[in-house]
C-alpha cells in the first residue's frame, strides 16, 4: 500500500499508478497561524475586526464565513486612486521569537511520510482587491484606472513575496503553500481571460514562482467556481493542484479532452453548498461522493469538498465524506 504522498504523486502524473483516492486533505498539515498579516481578522462567528491592511471584517452569527464591510463608515477605499493615501505601509512581520517557534512546533509536528508541512495564505490579489474597495469598483478601475491597478497589485505582490521569504527561511520544515483566491461564479470567471492575463498572471508567477525558488515543492489553490476557461494561465502561474473545482467545469473534459493530465491535478467536484448544511443527509453525501467519484475517476483527480479547508461547517459532514471516499476507493481501485 502506498504512503499517502506517494499515492498523492501517483495520482498527480498522466500515466500514474495510484492505489486509492486520495482523500480530500489528508496529504497536508496546514500551519494556520501562518497567515500572520491578517490582522484582527474574524475567525469565529460573532467577531469583527481589521485586517493588516485597514478592511474591516464582520463574521455575523449565521454564516458560514467572514466578508468585509463595505459601508460608508468601513470601506477602506472608493477608488483605486486612493490606495496611496490609504495604503500607507506594508503589513507588520511578527518578531516574537516565540511565534516564530510556535509555527514551527507546528510544522514540526508533521508526519512527514504522509503529509506537508503546508503554509496558508487565505485571501490572494484578487480577493484583496475587491476586500478594499468592493467588487464593482475593482472592475472599474481595471478599466478607467488600469495604471494604478497595476501599481497597487504590485504593492501586494511585493506583500507577498516578503511573506514568501518569511515563511519559507522561518519555519524550514514548510514544502507547501495553500493560497486562496476565487475568481469565478458557479457559472463563469469574474474576468475573462485577457483581463486575467493583464493583471492577475504576471503577480502570481512572481509569487509562485517565488515560493518555488525557496524550496516548496507543493502550490495549491483553492477557488471554489468555474474557472475552466482559465486552467491555461493556472498552469502557467505554477500551480500543482486547483482545489475548489465545481462540477460546472467539467473535470473530465479538462483532464481528458483537453490534455491538462499531469500538468495540474483537480480537487473538488464534491459540491460543499449541497452537503454542509444544518439538516445535513447521510444519504445525500452518499449520492454526491459517489457520482464525483465514478464521474471523474482517473489521472489528477482528488475527490474533495470544494471549500477551501479540512471540516465542515456543521458537524459531521466532512468525516462523513471522508468515509464516502475510502468506500468508493475499495470499489473503483
Amino acid at each position: 500500500m502506498l504512503t499517502v504522498l506517494e499515492n498523492l504523486r501517483e495520482t498527480m502524473k498522466a500515466d500514474g499508478h495510484p492505489d486509492r483516492f486520495v482523500n480530500q486533505w489528508e496529504f497536508l498539515n496546514i500551519v494556520m497561524a501562518t497567515n500572520y498579516y491578517m490582522g484582527d481578522y474574524p475567525i469565529v462567528p460573532g467577531n469583527e475586526g481589521y485586517d493588516q491592511y485597514g478592511v474591516f471584517w464582520r463574521f455575523p452569527e449565521d454564516q458560514m464565513g467572514a466578508f468585509p464591510v463595505h459601508d460608508k463608515e468601513h470601506k477602506l477605499m472608493e477608488d483605486v486612486t486612493e490606495w496611496r493615501d490609504k495604503l500607507t505601509h506594508k503589513p507588520f512581520v511578527p518578531e516574537d521569537p516565540g511565534f516564530w517557534g510556535m509555527l514551527n512546533g507546528w510544522a514540526g509536528k508533521t508526519d512527514f511520510e504522509n503529509q506537508y508541512a503546508c503554509a496558508l495564505a487565505p485571501q490572494g490579489v484578487f480577493e484583496r482587491l475587491h476586500a478594499m474597495m468592493g467588487m464593482e469598483n475593482t472592475m472599474i478601475g481595471m478599466y478607467e484606472e488600469p495604471e494604478e491597478m497595476h501599481a497597487l497589485i504590485d504593492f501586494i505582490t511585493e506583500v507577498e513575496l516578503e511573506y514568501a521569504e518569511n515563511i519559507m527561511t522561518r519555519v524550514p520544515a514548510i514544502k507547501a503553500l495553500l493560497h486562496h483566491d476565487d475568481w469565478g461564479s458557479a457559472k463563469n470567471s469574474f474576468l475573462s481571460p485577457e483581463m486575467f492575463d493583464e493583471f492577475l498572471v504576471p503577480a502570481y508567477k512572481k509569487i509562485y514562482g517565488r515560493w518555488k525558488e525557496l524550496g516548496c515543492e507543493l502550490i495549491v489553490h483553492h477557488n471554489d467556481s468555474y474557472s475552466a476557461n482559465l486552467v491555461p494561465e493556472m498552469v502557467d502561474m505554477g500551480i500543482d493542484i486547483w482545489q475548489g473545482c465545481f462540477p460546472q467545469n467539467n473535470l473530465p473534459e479538462l483532464i481528458n479532452e483537453k490534455g491538462f493530465a499531469g500538468k495540474i491535478t483537480f480537487m473538488g467536484e464534491i459540491e460543499t453548498r449541497l452537503l454542509d448544511l444544518p439538516d445535513w443527509k447521510q444519504e445525500t453525501v452518499v449520492e454526491e461522493v459517489e457520482r464525483a467519484c465514478r464521474k471523474c475517476k482517473g489521472p489528477s483527480f482528488i475527490p474533495c469538498l470544494t471549500s477551501g479547508l479540512p471540516g465542515s461547517s456543521f458537524p459531521g459532514v466532512y468525516e462523513a465524506v471522508s468515509a464516502e471516499i475510502d468506500r468508493m476507493s475499495k470499489e473503483l481501485f
